[in-house]
């Protein structure tokens, strides 16, 4: 895995714990709706498993997954990726939405590095 600085590495952290803490709350509020709920829970999921896997990487903390659940969380958090592009071309720039989302599509490549790493 390539070498990121500290403050990329805090910023990434935070950037998927506030993604994963919104998807909960989305999550939450469907099933209160009774609306479907799978898309929100394959992210939901994809997400804590990828964020898991950074920290794993970085603080040498356990992850214990197999192939299979390694390589959907990859492909759903690399899914992500093209609809938020798009949101940070449509930002204004230096706007906060802007920075927000370009530290999400950092954190995801990174995530989605770190998954990769563990099927070679």
């Amino acid at each position: 895995m390539k070498t990121v600085s500290l403050e990329i590495l805090d910023l990434s952290i935070k950037s998927l714990e506030s993604t994963f803490n919104k998807l909960s709350n989305a999550y939450i509020s469907l099933t209160e709706k009774g609306s479907n709920t799978s898309l929100v829970q394959k992210r939901r999921n994809a997400v804590e498993i990828g964020l898991k896997s950074l920290k794993a990487t970085w603080y040498r903390d356990d992850f214990c997954y197999d192939e299979e659940i390694i390589l959907n969380a990859r492909d759903v958090l690399q899914s992500f990726i093209p609809s938020i592009e798009k949101q940070i071309a449509k930002a204004k720039e230096g706007s906060s939405q802007k920075t927000l989302n370009e530290r999400r599509i950092t954190a995801l490549k990174l995530a989605t590095e770190s998954l990769e790493n563990r099927l070679i």
